[in-house]
C-alpha cells in the first residue's frame, strides 16, 4: 500500500490539497491570467467551495470519528463525481458535441428592461459558454476539471483493505 493512503488523515490531506491547488488556479487564472470565467465555469467552482472546508473538518475528526469521516469522505467523492459529470457536459458544448443551455451566453446580471441590458452589454463583455478561454494540449479548463475531478473523486472514495474489513 502505497504510504499516501497508510492513514485516513493523510489521504484527506492529499485531496484537501489537490482540491486547493485546482480551485486556487481556476481563480489565479481569473483574476492574474484574465480567464474571465463563463456562467457553466462558475458552477464547476461550487464543488470545490463545498469540498475544501469538508476535507479540513474530515482531516480534524479522522482519528475522533473515523466511521463518520469516511462517509464524509464518500460524500465528498460523490461531488467530484457529479462536478467531473458537469465539467464533461460543459466541455462538451466548448467541443460543439451538443449545444448548451439558454443561458450560457454569459455571466453577467440579468437586465431588467432593454435600457438596462444595452448598459450591460456596453459595459461588461460576454463571456460564452461555448467558446473555450483557454486549450492547453487541445483539452479546455472544463476538461481539466473533469480530470482533476475523477482524480480527487478517486482518491476520496479509495478504501484500503483495513478500511473495507470494518
Amino acid at each position: 500500500m502505497p504510504a499516501l493512503f497508510a492513514s485516513l488523515s493523510a489521504r484527506i490531506a492529499l485531496v484537501f490539497v489537490l482540491a486547493l491547488a485546482v480551485i486556487s488556479v481556476a481563480i489565479l487564472s481569473q483574476y492574474w491570467g484574465g480567464l474571465l470565467p463563463c456562467a457553466l465555469c462558475l458552477k464547476q467552482r461550487v464543488a470545490f467551495y463545498l469540498a475544501v472546508p469538508l476535507l479540513a473538518l474530515a482531516w480534524f475528526y479522522a482519528s475522533r470519528a473515523p466511521l463518520a469521516t469516511r462517509g464524509l469522505l464518500t460524500t465528498i467523492g460523490i461531488i467530484f463525481l457529479a462536478n467531473a459529470g458537469l465539467g464533461f457536459y460543459h466541455a462538451g458544448i466548448e467541443y460543439g458535441w451538443w449545444l448548451g443551455p439558454a443561458s450560457c451566453g454569459g455571466g453577467a446580471a440579468q437586465a431588467l428592461d432593454t435600457g438596462a441590458l444595452f448598459e450591460a452589454l456596453k459595459s461588461g463583455a460576454m463571456v460564452r459558454c461555448d467558446a473555450p478561454a483557454f486549450t492547453l494540449f487541445g483539452l479546455s479548463l472544463a476538461g481539466y476539471n473533469v480530470i482533476a475531478c475523477l482524480v480527487l473523486a478517486g482518491l476520496a472514495l479509495y478504501k484500503t483493505e483495513s478500511e473495507m474489513s470494518r
